[in-house]
């Protein structure tokens, strides 16, 4: 390990303020850092949806290249984009706080059905490229057209001003972020045990070397273990699924004051099948994981 831990990280707006943020705290321990910025192939192609990109990991893939290679100390991730099982070599050693975990739709004001008291029009066009959120959107409203959106945060917005949609799909935890003014646009803040986010949606994870001690050791100075517990019975289910970030899969985990663990998750076979939803809660996190998905394939 070099003097200054190297920090890997995709160039969008929303990578920057994670890597940001990341520099931060560690600053915070003490810690001296630096930023390299790597393209992804989910930066690259931008003219697909992600169902219609082959393999996982599109936004994470040359960043853990990258550090197999001993080109960076640390990896940051938007820990909903990686795929569940680390490279050969590579762990995850810390995750952060969570930012909240919901999905956020974003529509243009003269789009709003008031007079019907509905949140959006007969056969409005939503954009989003995520087959979770087009399972779950057609769930709540089967008369909406999908259409796919790619870009970063302030790009989608942009497309959706210019009445390219009626509405678009966001995670609130970017826009949050981002601190996006939006004023000019309506904003209907889902509920994540009904509108279920992605497993870990919310939280970075960072990502080091198995067997780069040093760095692992300052990363604790910076981890959140209670995200940790919960997080990590999320990603068990989309684990269990053999699913990647395409996979149509929503799965949200709370723990109650009394230390009560609940977990929502909705499935879909294909991003325009039928949804499948369920709620269990139990004791303690023992199997839980595997009753969730047990509860899927039976429902």
């Amino acid at each position: 390990m070099s003097d200054k831990i190297r920090i890997g990280t995709r160039g969008s707006k929303l990578a920057l303020w994670q890597a940001h943020h990341t520099q931060d705290r560690l600053s915070e321990a003490g810690i001296e850092t630096e930023l390299i910025i790597i393209k992804t192939q989910g930066d690259r192609i931008q003219h697909l949806s992600f169902d219609k990109m082959e393999g996982k990991g599109f936004f994470t893939k040359e960043i853990e290249d990258a550090l197999l290679r001993n080109e960076i100390d640390v990896a940051v991730h938007s820990m909903k984009d990686l795929p569940t099982n680390s490279p050969e070599g590579l762990c995850i050693t810390a995750v952060s706080y969570r930012e909240n975990p919901a999905d956020w739709l974003v529509i243009r004001k003269e789009k709003l059905d008031k007079a019907q008291d509905l949140w959006l029009p007969e056969k409005a066009v939503v954009g989003t490229s995520s087959a979770r959120r087009k399972a779950q959107i057609l769930d709540f409203r089967p008369d909406v057209e999908i259409k796919d959106i790619r870009g970063n945060v302030p790009t989608r917005l942009n497309k959706l001003r210019e009445g390219q949609f009626d509405a678009i799909l966001l995670a609130a935890a970017g826009m949050t972020r981002l601190k996006i003014e939006a004023e000019d646009l309506e904003i209907l803040k889902f509920n994540p045990k009904e509108f279920i986010p992605a497993p870990a949606q919310g939280v970075l994870a960072w990502q080091t070397r198995e067997e780069d001690k040093p760095t692992r050791r300052l990363l604790k100075h910076i981890h959140e273990k209670e995200t940790a517990e919960l997080t990590n019975i999320e990603r068990k289910i989309l684990n269990l699924l053999d699913g990647g970030c395409q996979m149509p899969l929503g799965a949200y985990c709370e723990k109650d004051p009394a230390g009560n663990y609940h977990v929502w998750a909705a499935l879909a076979d294909a991003w325009n099948a039928p949804l499948r939803r369920v709620q269990l809660s139990q004791s303690t996190k023992h199997q839980l994981a595997e009753r969730v998905v047990e509860a899927l394939h039976k429902s």
